[in-house]
């Protein structure tokens, strides 16, 4: 038998192959081997940077009312309350917030010319016991500490903003500060309000007409003015007796158009150009005992800038969902007009002194609030029981429209 032999098959020669070219590469990194890039997982967000969209598509657990508002250092008694309203109505002008010079003289002229008060509402919601907290107000309105100024026919029920507070030394201060009152009338109308601390109304028996005219111009004394509810009785209806088909053959622009000349009185209506009697003959002063009442310079600014701060802050709430509740913090942050994010990165920035967001001079907190602090709006509604406070148990207070 023969055997074959082929150099094939042998196991001991091999190939020599060709190493493959490399590329020559200016980098000095060329020669390393390549590796994929490692995929790492995402670390899981903060509760402080969850989306803020995602967070209000759900109920939020309820762990108890809020019913007076937290501060540092709590509070003690009324006049703490009240002078704690006057000290922190407004934020302090921010140092680099877009503003020239004519715009920080308006915010400031303007916060410096609104009166030294507190509203009954903002005082319940920074005490405890509303009970107690009336009771001591009587207490400190008899021992002219305090003066209760009233606004008849502004809102209705807890919502009220006519009734608010001020101390006495204030509105000493305020009728020093007022030109038009001389020293005379100054103490005169003091020693009328010492004498009746607990009267809302005052004679004019007290002072004469030039006196009256004088405070009235000054903004201290209004005319007091008797609101009441509208009945069904001054609802204007046709007469019974009238015929429709009279009416309607009348021409047009004559009386038999509209019924006849004594239509509006026989439906109910009141003559519009006769005036009553209480207009034509004068009263005495005894029976005109209650036609005034105690006021305060620029009332009107103050009560049209509370109203509508409680109008936008309420809008906010509604616009952040069906639930019409929002945490704390981001109802904040939303009152503020976004001026910084509630991140690392955005805190890091703000504590570097560098650029977050938008400047406080374009947000409608600074344009339209002349900066009214959140903490002061928000005492305003909870007081007003507009809104309530509640303990979510996971993103802190939260908010809620009542």
């Amino acid at each position: 038998m023969s055997l074959n032999y082929s150099a094939a098959h042998s196991s001991r020669i091999t190939k020599k192959r060709t190493p493959a070219l490399k590329r020559s590469s200016s980098s000095p990194f060329g020669t390393f081997s390549r590796r994929k890039p490692i995929q790492r997982s995402k670390s899981k967000p903060e509760s402080f940077a969850h989306d803020s969209e995602d967070l209000l598509d759900q109920r939020f657990d309820h762990h108890g009312i809020i019913t007076t508002l937290p501060t540092h250092p709590p509070l003690k008694g009324v006049v703490q309350i009240v002078q704690h309203a006057i000290s922190h109505m407004f934020e302090p002008m921010p140092e680099r917030g877009g503003f020239n010079s004519t715009r920080i003289a308006d915010i400031l002229n303007f916060r410096k010319c609104l009166p030294t008060t507190a509203t009954v509402a903002h005082v319940h919601a920074m005490s405890g016991s509303p009970t107690a907290t009336e009771k001591e107000i009587v207490q400190l309105t008899r021992a002219n500490v305090l003066r209760k100024i009233v606004i008849p026919g502004r809102g209705v029920g807890g919502s009220t903003v006519g009734e608010s507070l001020v101390l006495f030394t204030d509105l000493e201060s305020m009728l020093d500060r007022a030109e038009l009152v001389d020293p005379a009338l100054r103490d005169k109308l003091l020693q009328r309000l010492r004498s009746q601390p607990l009267s809302q109304g005052i004679s004019p028996a007290s002072f004469t007409a030039s006196e009256i005219s004088t405070l009235k111009r000054a903004g201290f004394l209004t005319s007091s003015i008797q609101y009441s509810s509208p009945s069904t009785h001054s609802i204007i209806s046709i007469d019974p007796s009238t015929s429709f088909s009279t009416i309607s053959r009348a021409s047009s622009g004559s009386l038999a158009a509209i019924g006849g000349s004594g239509a509006v009185v026989e439906g109910g209506g009141t003559h519009g150009l006769r005036r009553s009697s209480s207009q034509l003959d004068p009263l005495s002063p005894t029976e005109r005992a209650s036609d005034l009442q105690l006021a305060l310079p620029n009332t009107g600014p103050y009560l049209r800038l509370l109203t509508e701060a409680r109008s936008h802050l309420i809008s906010l709430i509604h616009k952040s969902g069906s639930f019409r509740q929002i945490p704390m913090y981001l109802l904040r942050e939303r009152w503020d007009g976004g001026i910084a994010g509630d991140n690392p990165a955005s805190r890091a920035k703000k504590l570097r002194g560098e650029f977050t967001g938008v400047l406080p001079a374009r947000t409608r907190k600074w344009k339209h609030f002349w900066g009214l602090e959140f903490d002061w709006v928000l005492a305003q509604c909870v007081g007003g029981g507009m809104v309530e406070l509640f303990e979510t148990g996971s993103v802190g207070l939260g908010v809620r429209v009542t």
